[in-house]
């Protein structure tokens, strides 16, 4: 059994690490056709535009098409999502928009120009809109595995937020910070009906009248249409779906194979998974969402101190929760989703998941995240970036399944990508908690010792789960992975041989296996 632990002195050690890299922050206004792709971490830029969601909302009946959750649904919903992924990212450099991200079945867009006109803007971006849910409807595929085409919900807003950079180890992108991204992803996630949804702002800009409920009036076919007449796009769904179809007949999607990958996840590489080199087996899919973060930098983001403490705030915690995941747990990020971490681990073999002890796991991960959060918020209020009543949390929930790891789109220009019906349920479960709270999913639960069940109780919902609580209730009540950390930490604190175990360099880590051969009962 790997011994994985958090403790406060390695914790500080790295969030003082990541103070440094952010103590002096460069804010700069955009200007026209401002390269965006490679900022620099000490550096943003305030940017006017309209930031669009789309929400492909069939992507849970993907994964539910056949009873068990085998190879077969993995394979049919990453074809689904890679075929839609390949069609919208033709569609954003055809009109001149800002690819932002692209995560699982949704994504986000900014749109600049025209540069100086807002209302332009936002008709450019309701006609972009209807563009994509236009090509989407042709973009499914008839045969033997039937691929349906999308169905979408999009969501619009226009204002000022911040660009930043994304990532870290390589795998680094923008991201922008403020309102606009936060209310037009929560138009665009505010209900299953598809549809074009503006916040208020946005409509009053377009000289619409405001909706009492944003998210149950969509764009109407007139309104639309008045959009598509004052952007006069040159390019049309017709050439859209032409080119695409093209495309693919010349550089087909492979076919999806799939190995385990033997734990810890620290050690996967993503950047060299491909659909002939996937990764597929029971795994834990955990999200942890600063609570709070959009308020905060809305306070911020026209002031140019305040907008380099909100760089700062966000630099510090997504990074430190991001270490606990990789560095103490052993588990591996996904990707950063705004001011969210998105990441999977577990414990066992590449063929067998040890599911009771990655429940344990998850369970002290998610504890330990809280801790080197509120750790790391009270070394930003020391250094003065952050201010009494800021109402910054962290919500965290975490789930268990069959979980498929890939990359999408073409050589040159992949995007990450975890499915699994684990993968929605941990994100459900997040959403259900304040910035208190730690949630987890009934697969789970399911498989949890009973300590883990007693902690988290029959609302799978628990406040205040630092990891020193967790550990300590967990060891009490006979949790065998909370007994070798507590073991780990008092040698430690005695100064004794016995450490927490590293993830193996990766010259050292055994390669992948394939595991098609010896399927377990019910794997499709």
């Amino acid at each position: 059994m790997a011994a994985h632990t958090w403790n406060s002195a390695r914790a500080a050690k790295r969030i003082a690490a990541r103070l440094k890299e952010v103590k002096e922050i460069e804010i700069k206004d955009y200007v026209r056709d401002t390269d965006l792709t490679t900022l620099p971490r000490n550096k943003a830029y305030r940017v006017s535009g309209v930031h669009l969601y789309v929400d492909i909302k069939n992507l849970e009946a993907m994964l539910a098409t056949t009873a068990v959750e085998g190879e077969t649904c993995h394979k049919r919903t990453l074809r689904f999502l890679n075929l839609h992924f390949r069609a919208v990212r033709r569609i954003l450099t055809a009109v001149g928009a800002i690819e932002v991200d692209f995560h699982n079945q949704r994504l986000h867009a900014v749109i600049t120009k025209p540069y100086g006109d807002e209302p332009g803007r936002l008709h450019r971006a309701i006609a972009i809109a209807q563009l994509i849910i236009d090509v989407l409807a042709q973009t499914g595929e008839e045969g033997d595995d039937v691929i349906p085409a999308a169905r979408v919900r999009v969501g619009i807003d226009s204002g000022i937020a911040l660009a930043v950079c994304n990532g870290r180890r390589g795998h680094v992108e923008p991201l922008f910070l403020g309102a606009p991204a936060n209310l037009a992803a929560k138009r665009a996630g505010g209900g299953k009906a598809e549809g074009i949804y503006l916040t208020n702002t946005a409509r009053g800009v377009i000289d619409l009248s405001e909706d009492g409920v944003e998210d149950r009036t969509p764009l109407s076919a007139d309104e639309i249409a008045d959009s598509q007449d004052e952007a006069a796009l040159t390019v049309t769904s017709d050439q859209i779906v032409k080119d695409w179809r093209t495309d693919l007949a010349n550089n087909p999607i492979a076919k999806f194979e799939f190995s385990g990958h033997t734990p810890p996840f620290s050690n996967l590489d993503f950047e060299v998974l491909t659909p002939k080199n996937s990764r597929r087996q029971t795994a834990i899919s955990v999200y942890a969402d600063i609570d709070g973060f959009t308020d905060f930098v809305a306070a911020g983001v026209c002031d140019d101190e305040a907008a380099r403490d909100v760089v700062r705030v966000l630099h510090v915690l997504r990074s430190e929760m991001d270490a606990v995941l990789h560095t103490d747990f052993g588990g591996r990020k996904v990707r950063f989703v705004g001011d969210c971490v998105h990441g999977v681990l577990g414990e066992g073999t590449a063929q067998t998941t040890n599911e009771e002890e990655s429940v344990s796991t998850a369970t002290l991960c998610a504890a330990g995240i809280r801790s080197s959060f509120d750790q790391a918020i009270t070394a930003l209020e020391d250094e003065g970036h952050l201010e009494a009543g800021h109402g910054l949390g962290v919500a965290i929930g975490f789930d268990l399944g069959p979980i498929a790891l890939t990359r999408l789109g073409m050589k040159g220009s992949m995007v990450r990508c975890a499915v699994g019906r684990s993968v929605l349920g941990s994100e459900a479960q997040q959403r259900r908690c304040n910035g208190e709270e730690t949630a987890i999913g009934l697969a789970a639960y399911d498989a949890a010792s009973n300590a883990v069940q007693t902690a988290f109780g029959s609302a799978r919902k628990r406040g205040s789960l630092t990891y020193e609580a967790a550990v300590e209730e967990l060891a009490n009540r006979q949790d065998e992975t909370a007994k070798v950390a507590k073991a780990v930490a008092k040698a430690a604190a005695a100064g004794g041989l016995l450490q927490s175990s590293a993830a193996p360099a990766a010259d050292y880590a055994f390669a992948p296996r394939r595991i098609e051969p010896t399927k377990p009962a019910g794997f499709a």
